[in-house]
């Protein structure tokens, strides 16, 4: 999927991201070696700059081990991660039962005509077809900016889940005071609370943009369809 503009046009939505998801991995590796030494140099003075350049290795390996790992949590896993689901985590399993009557933005009336029937109720159904409404609106402006705002957002929920078991660890040992590495890792889970929230809205914003746009896309008549395909 592209956005067909510019620069970016040929890039998938995750390629385009991937500067701000290294961003994102060099301000909480740097936030953390700051306060490594910011805490070492109050307890121990200006020299705690130069003995305690051991710290480092625990900060680079939690580092190498948070970008690895990110890479190897799939997007089912971290869909799990956003909307605390372990089975049908997706909000296209619930897009037509519980989304769609909640936007006001959707016409219901007009997508239940696109739809040609009733709007399915089994999770795995309503995912199915709202994924063939979205084939035919993704290229939509508004519909791959908020897809493109979730999958960053998404992979940073992962990434926040990391950094909370692995540059949590790291501060806990690197840091001398307790209380200020206690303190540490409560703002790396206040860090995963706010961006899965930020995650789980854009997912369902995701869904109901798709739903939206389908349902004000003018419908084209069978007979003018026969037409243009007569006249290629």
């Amino acid at each position: 999927m592209t956005n067909g503009s510019g620069a970016n046009a040929g890039k998938s939505l995750k390629d385009q991201n991937r500067w701000q998801i290294w961003l994102v991995v060099a301000v909480n590796s740097l936030f953390l070696y700051g306060v490594v030494q910011a805490n070492a140099i109050k307890v121990h003075g200006l020299r705690a700059v130069f003995t305690d350049a051991n710290n480092l290795l625990p900060i680079g390996f939690a580092l190498v081990i948070s970008t690895v790992l990110n890479g190897v949590l799939s997007a089912e896993n971290k869909a799990r991660l956003v909307f605390l689901r372990w089975r049908n985590a997706l909000p296209g399993h619930r897009a037509f039962s519980e989304y769609a009557t909640s936007d006001p933005r959707i016409d219901l009336e007009g997508l239940a005509k696109l739809h040609g029937s009733a709007f399915p109720t089994d999770p795995i159904d309503q995912n199915r077809a709202w994924y063939r409404m979205y084939k035919t609106v993704e290229k939509e402006p508004s519909v791959n900016q908020v897809h493109r705002d979730f999958l960053l957002l998404r992979d940073y929920t992962g990434l926040c889940t990391l950094f909370i078991v692995f540059f949590g660890a790291a501060g806990l040992y690197a840091i001398p005071s307790m209380k200020i590495g206690l303190l540490y890792v409560v703002l790396l889970v206040i860090q995963y609370v706010v961006v899965r929230q930020a995650a789980c809205n854009y997912g369902i914003r995701f869904v109901t943009t798709v739903l939206a746009q389908k349902a004000a896309a003018p419908e084209i008549p069978a007979a003018k369809r026969r037409v243009a395909r007569k006249t290629l």
